[in-house]
């Protein structure tokens, strides 16, 4: 049986980002062969990604990437399962990667973009993988999103935990500047389109039976009732659309005013908030120790 050295055991590591008693173990098992060592990992690991998918992963980043002519961008929600993995490196460049992907490579969905684009030369599924078996959670892509019929101007927040995208005609830096605004706008009233006219008829109808059951109880005369829901309607429009919400730099004026002055237009926008939709599980991490304790 060949010597499994440190040093064989050290280059292991660092081939597979694996732990080391995880890589003198496949040593030992492919009698010091290095290359069969690595596949046998590899092998392994498929089982360890299959085992993680099934735990839930809401912690995680928003990768973000505009091309270097602003010609196109993309954001990718790549999730893991704990917010200390969230701001490892290694993960933080996958987000990164599958981002730049989604820009050069324009995949149809998700599934596309992990089967059908290469990181590295491998696919990015294959990366995924090994990304689980590197660091012990379930990781996926959950969302993409990309533009590329105008200019694009991006902002990333909070470490990475909200990703915009604003498609635009006109000052970058002012196009840059609503997209820090539509970040903002997560912590007050979240803009959903960007003009009036773009807000969903069944969304604004919903409004006005609330609006009107709320005016009705006031007991004013009915044409009183209908201007009071029309003037709600209208705060309503100007909180949700871009447009009509106060800049986040200068309250005084409206975003459309702020954009007016500089010549600019924005077109779209997208904007990705990290675990967005997803109900966490509440874990009782008591309970867990106490279960474990017994099957001591």
């Amino acid at each position: 049986m060949a010597e499994v050295t440190a040093s064989l055991v050290k280059e292991l590591r660092e081939m597979t980002g694996l732990g080391m008693m995880e890589c003198k173990r496949a040593l030992v098992e492919t009698d010091g062969d290095i290359k069969k060592a690595e596949e046998l990992l590899r092998i392994k690991s498929g089982s360890k990604a299959t085992k993680a998918a099934a735990r839930q992963a809401a912690e995680g980043t928003i990768g973000v990437y505009v091309a270097a002519d602003a010609s196109n961008g993309a954001m990718v929600e790549f999730n893991c399962e704990t917010d200390f993995s969230a701001r490892n490196v290694d993960f933080l460049a996958m987000a990164a990667a599958l981002a730049k992907n989604v820009a050069t490579d324009n995949p149809a969905d998700v599934a596309a973009l992990l089967n059908n684009t290469k990181i590295d030369g491998e696919s990015a599924e294959t990366k995924r993988a090994a990304l689980v078996q590197k660091i012990g959670e379930n990781m996926t892509a959950r969302r993409i999103a990309r533009i590329g019929t105008s200019k694009v101007a991006s902002y990333s927040h909070g470490g990475g935990r909200i990703g915009v995208l604003v498609e635009y005609e006109g000052n970058g830096d002012i196009a840059r500047d609503v997209a820090m605004h539509l970040a903002a706008s997560v912590a007050s009233t979240r803009a959903v389109c960007v003009s009036k006219d773009q807000v969903p008829a069944e969304l604004i109808e919903n409004e006005r039976k609330i609006f009107a059951a709320q005016a009705a109880e006031s007991g004013k005369p009915m044409e009183i009732v209908a201007k009071m829901v029309e003037g709600r309607i209208n705060k309503y429009l100007a909180e949700v659309t871009l447009l009509g919400q106060p800049f986040v730099k200068d309250p005084e004026q409206t975003v459309e005013k702020v954009l007016k002055a500089a010549n600019t237009t924005v077109k779209s926008f997208q904007m990705f908030v990290v675990g967005e939709g997803i109900e966490k599980k509440a874990v009782d991490y008591a309970a867990e120790v106490a279960a474990a304790a017994k099957g001591l």
